[in-house]
């Protein structure tokens, strides 16, 4: 590895102040980077619990739709789900995970009705099955998993995202800066040491001669 520095003194306390910084810079890093992996680990599993739990219900959801087609025309069908009434209000705001910024999302469903109230069924219930009341009372009660799914998704993407980059300033630490401020620093010491004892051996010549003349 080719050192480019000064040998001096003075560049060898600034060194020696850098390779320390550098090394609780490191310790930090691999602290950010082991807590990274635990809250990635920890929303992972979570993550994988809750889909499995929305796929279940999704396809129950699905079931009921199917038998609802089985026993009602499809035009009467179609005609029941051509105009929802619900709305909802989303609301996405940040949440700080270790400063990783993800994604914290919150709705609310508006009052659909004269009278001020939610209604999630688009339609009056003469003529429809009680399967696609079931249905559609399923997918209303799933809405929350979605968005706390949607949420976990985005921020396992993001920590992943983190953490490679945390990785590659912590190996970059480890296996580049620090050791080359080492090395750097065994250079300049061992370059000092040399002109001390350089002038040492100057200064036992000078006193040798100025002995000899006396």
């Amino acid at each position: 590895m080719e050192i480019r520095v000064n040998p001096t003194r003075m560049e060898l306390n600034r060194l020696k102040k850098r390779l320390a910084m550098a090394v609780r810079g490191h310790k930090l890093l691999k602290d950010k980077r082991d807590e990274l992996i635990r809250q990635f680990i920890e929303r992972v599993r979570k993550n994988k619990e809750l889909r499995e739990q929305i796929e279940a219900e999704l396809t129950a959801a699905l079931g009921k739709f199917l038998l609802a087609r089985a026993v009602m025309p499809a035009e009467v069908l179609e005609e029941a789900l051509m105009y929802p009434t619900a709305r909802i209000a989303l609301t996405v705001k940040k949440q700080n995970i270790m400063s990783v910024y993800a994604p914290r999302l919150s709705w609310k469903q508006e009052a659909t009705t004269r009278e001020g109230e939610s209604n999630i069924y688009p339609y009056g219930f003469v003529g429809t099955s009680a399967e696609l009341d079931a249905a559609i009372e399923t997918l209303s009660s799933i809405m929350p998993k979605l968005l706390e799914l949607a949420e976990l998704e985005k921020s396992v993407q993001l920590l992943a995202d983190e953490i490679e980059k945390t990785r590659r300033r912590v190996n970059a630490l480890e296996h580049v800066l620090i050791p080359k401020m080492q090395e750097t620093t065994r250079y300049i010491t061992m370059k000092l040491d040399e002109s001390e004892r350089a002038a040492l051996t100057r200064l036992m010549k000078i006193k040798d001669i100025v002995r000899a003349k006396v």
